[in-house]
């Protein structure tokens, strides 16, 4: 396995996120054909191991905490990955969840999607790749997750087209948020990893 994944099992470790073997398994599979698309296919502009390891593995399980936090059941919930790009942070998720999650990665560039499919059949996991834009996709989720995919108004207005009722619309946010969007955004905190802030919005 390679070096860097003992990097993301230490920072799990830290922050009480629990990854087994298995699951460390499927990072490693996940690293090494991420590593081999992004040089050709330039699927983000993250391309050392242990920086793919720690800004996109466990940056997108910073989720699982937020699920905690806010004592969001995800067990059996149709969760939609917006604007996933190489997989994060939905695929992530895949791994750490198993079969407790229905995970559709909604990705509007063919090549994207392409690897995505690829990924699919490495990790033996099962999620749906959605290959356009979330306009023109007509099913509706329980939770609709999103991260750095464009202006966050976009994303805001995007992601509740296509959401349930009472479902949840989670977008992750590195920078600064907007104003009028304060009161609805959870920061948290972890060991040895930057503050990460999530905005949170529940459809009414």
């Amino acid at each position: 396995m390679d070096k860097s994944l003992e990097k993301l099992q230490k920072l799990c470790e830290l922050n009480n996120i629990s990854l087994t073997f298995e699951k460390l398994k499927l990072f490693d599979i996940y690293l090494k054909m991420y590593l081999k698309w992004n040089k050709v296919h330039n699927l983000s502009s993250i391309r050392k191991k242990e920086e793919v390891v720690i800004k996109h593995f466990f940056d997108s399980l910073t989720l699982v905490k937020l699920f905690e936090e806010k004592d969001i059941d995800i067990k059996n919930k149709e969760i939609a990955d917006l604007g996933t790009g190489g997989g994060f942070p939905g695929v992530p998720l895949k791994i750490y969840y198993g079969n407790k999650i229905k995970l559709y990665l909604i990705e509007a560039v063919q090549k994207k999607c392409i690897f995505l499919e690829m990924l699919r059949r490495e990790l033996n996991l099962e999620y749906e790749v959605l290959c356009n834009r979330s306009e023109n996709i007509n099913n509706k989720f329980d939770i609709v997750v999103s991260r750095a995919t464009g202006e966050t108004f976009d994303v805001l207005k995007w992601g509740k087209d296509i959401l349930k009722t009472s479902g949840y619309l989670i977008i992750m946010k590195a920078k600064k948020v907007e104003e009028e969007l304060k009161p609805f955004t959870v920061s948290l905190n972890f060991k040895n990893y930057p503050e990460r802030k999530f905005i949170v919005i529940q459809k009414k």
